[in-house]
């Protein structure tokens, strides 16, 4: 059995776009993926995106509100290596965050 793929993201958007791929174009088992912050805290990333950003409408209030404790890490528990490089090159495309 083939030790975690892991992968650090600087925002949710990056993690979900990252899980959401591997499960539909790769055929990931969801099961077989965890997203977990690489903190002690509750996050949603390191930097604002989606709807933690001002919205476009300006009558609708930006929001201030994000919980931004630090970078998401998302890690896929693989049975065998035959896609380990699919799955580095999914989180690399997600805007993985460098080793």
């Amino acid at each position: 059995m083939a030790q975690p793929l892991k992968a650090t993201f600087t925002t949710r958007r990056e993690a979900e776009l990252a899980v959401e791929h591997l499960v539909q174009a790769h055929d990931i088992d969801r099961r077989a993926i965890r997203i977990t912050p690489q903190g002690p805290e509750n996050t949603a990333g390191g930097a604002r995106s989606g709807s933690d950003q001002a919205a476009a409408d300006p009558s609708t209030e930006a929001r201030d509100d994000a919980v931004l404790e630090g970078p998401i890490v998302v890690a896929v528990s693989l049975e065998s290596d035959d896609q380990v490089e699919d799955i580095r090159k999914v989180f690399q495309d997600a805007g993985a965050v460098p080793a």
